[in-house]
């Protein structure tokens, strides 16, 4: 595989022969969705509106935006993916901002918090939200979103992942209705909140290095890391939410694939009743919701 160096510069005169030359690049580098991807960094190294990139294809380029355009190619032809060279990344229709601190938030995560949005019969309620182990803030603050008189607690272990979900919030003004603070899911904390959310590290720490290169080489090792059978950190946090779960409230949990009879055995074995399985996009179980009470 052939890949480009920043220094190598893009002879094409014009936006719309950089889209084509850069997609193609990508797409020799074996890299999915490489239009997408080259329209959005064209677009970051123009400075302009995605919709730019198409809108105007006859614009000419400088020498010096060329440069940029080769630099940032080289980078997404090494595996570092758009969210990371852009630090952003879209999630239930937010802009949330990543950095190497945080886990990049995808769009099988959005699975939970739909899960939790439809467990909900009235989101006027005044509801308290904790997340465990909160990373960009992505869960709790799409919540927020969509529950206007709801407050949440995002808990991290990282202090620069709690300062990028700070930012995050004041972004999108909900900075009002979120909190965050160092913890170790919840062990700190007492009261009870109405919903309890988290994706947790659910992976085998052995197959970490086999997982994609956007995955195993940009997002945090502790994030990813579950341990020798990928359940560690449901052990810990599933006790503290079972301690910290309001009688009539919801605990949603993400989960890997076929972990789902595992994680569901660990909430009843600590008094938690397993009440639904929620696919992703691609119909994998990766939420599951329990309540407070016995599970069977």
């Amino acid at each position: 595989m052939t890949v480009p160096t920043a220094s190598a510069a893009i002879e094409i005169a014009t936006v719309g022969q950089a889209l084509d030359s850069v997609a193609d690049r990508l797409r020799a580098a074996g890299l999915d969705g490489a239009r997408r991807d080259s329209r959005l960094l064209l677009a970051a190294a123009l400075a302009l509106d995605p919709a730019a990139i198409l809108a105007r294809p006859e614009r000419t380029l400088t020498k010096a935006e060329q440069d940029r355009i080769a630099a940032l190619i080289a980078r997404r032809a090494r595996g570092e993916p758009v969210s990371r060279i852009l630090g952003r990344r879209e999630f239930w229709s937010l802009d949330f901002a990543v950095t190497a601190d945080t886990l990049d938030p995808r769009p099988d995560s959005e699975t939970l918090v739909g899960a939790v949005l439809a467990c909900l019969p009235d989101r006027a309620a005044p509801l308290d939200i904790l997340d465990l182990g909160t990373g960009t803030g992505c869960l709790l603050l799409a919540l927020l979103s969509e529950l206007p008189a709801a407050r949440g607690l995002g808990i991290d272990t990282c202090p620069r992942a709690l300062a990028v979900a700070r930012s995050n919030a004041r972004r999108l003004g909900l900075a009002a209705r979120a909190a965050f603070a160092a913890d170790s899911w919840g062990r700190a904390l007492s009261g009870t909140w109405q919903v309890i959310v988290s994706n947790p590290p659910y992976i085998r720490d052995q197959d970490i290095p086999a997982l994609a290169p956007e995955v195993a080489g940009f997002d945090p090792y502790l994030a990813l890391a579950g341990g020798p059978d990928g359940l560690a950190a449901y052990r810990d946090l599933i006790p503290e939410s079972a301690r910290l779960l309001a009688p009539d409230g919801w605990l949603a949990l993400e989960i890997g694939q076929d972990q789902q009879d595992a994680v569901e055995d660990l909430l009843t074995r600590n008094g938690l009743r397993p009440e639904a399985r929620i696919g992703d996009l691609a119909g994998i179980d990766r939420c599951l919701l329990a309540r407070a009470g016995k599970g069977a």
